[in-house]
């Protein structure tokens, strides 16, 4: 299996090509969020505030990133369980989100708004975290920075190495067993 190379902002047309299964290099603009930031933009949503970063096409990691090391952007940049977002992560799709990058499975009902939405889920592999922090190029925080590693972080990243989970008809690599989530291990990485 080749590799596919995405830039991010995502279109509907990059993501009506992924198929659950492949290995993609995201390239470009990705905003992290965790469960505290979460949190706060469900609360702007229900107060009817607007949300601290337009998430039009946007993929959201779900991260809290260890402090940078001299000349690093970014520490240790590992994913987190997915599914501590999944109560928020409809509400986010339905206002333009178009990926989440975790790890870990996702609820049914995240699945039926992702399919609605067309959005897509990505894995990063967990126990990488030293690996994924080389393709972070920059960091800023850009809202909530009182939550310190949850704040909301803007990072600008080249090949980003990530799986597609779940596509945006809902296949599932979690459902294909373990031939299916290791064959796409094992093609990415050549092993």
């Amino acid at each position: 299996m080749k590799e596919k190379r995405l830039q991010l902002p995502l279109g509907n047309e990059a993501i009506e090509q992924l198929r659950a299964g492949d290995f993609v290099l995201l390239s470009g603009i990705l905003y992290t969020g965790r469960d505290a930031a979460h949190i706060r933009m469900r609360d702007a949503i229900e107060k009817g505030e607007p949300l601290p970063v337009d998430l039009t096409g946007q993929v959201i990691y779900y991260v809290g990133p260890a402090p940078a090391r001299p000349g690093q952007a970014v520490g240790s940049a590992g994913p987190t369980s997915a599914y501590r977002m999944d109560g928020i992560a409809p509400l986010l799709l339905d206002r333009g989100l178009k990926g989440m990058i975790g790890k870990g499975l996702r609820g049914a009902a995240v699945i039926e708004s992702m399919k609605k939405n067309r959005a897509v889920y990505f894995t990063a592999v967990g126990g990488a975290a030293a690996l994924i922090s080389k393709s972070i190029v920059s960091s800023e925080v850009v809202a909530y920075e009182d939550l310190g590693p949850e704040a909301i972080h803007r990072y600008e990243i080249q090949d980003f190495p990530v799986f597609v989970t779940i596509d945006a008809n809902g296949n599932n690599l979690y459902e294909t067993g373990p031939a299916g989530a290791c064959g796409a291990m094992k093609s990415a990485y050549g092993r």
